[in-house]
């Protein structure tokens, strides 16, 4: 039982960290229109994600 809950919660970050990357990216790109901060801000993932609804 406590397997099966590890495996769970390992998905369901994976799955957030990588959510988080794509929408960072989305929200770079469309504010900036350039790829280059658009993977940069992908890096940063949530981060930027949580600095982009604080500061706009």
């Amino acid at each position: 039982m406590n397997e099966e809950k590890q495996i769970s919660v390992q998905k369901t970050v994976k799955s957030g960290i990588t959510f988080g990357s794509a929408l960072a990216m989305v929200i770079s790109y469309s504010t900036w229109r350039s790829v280059g901060w658009a993977v940069f801000h992908g890096l940063l993932s949530w981060i930027y994600v949580i600095y982009f609804v604080l500061k706009y």
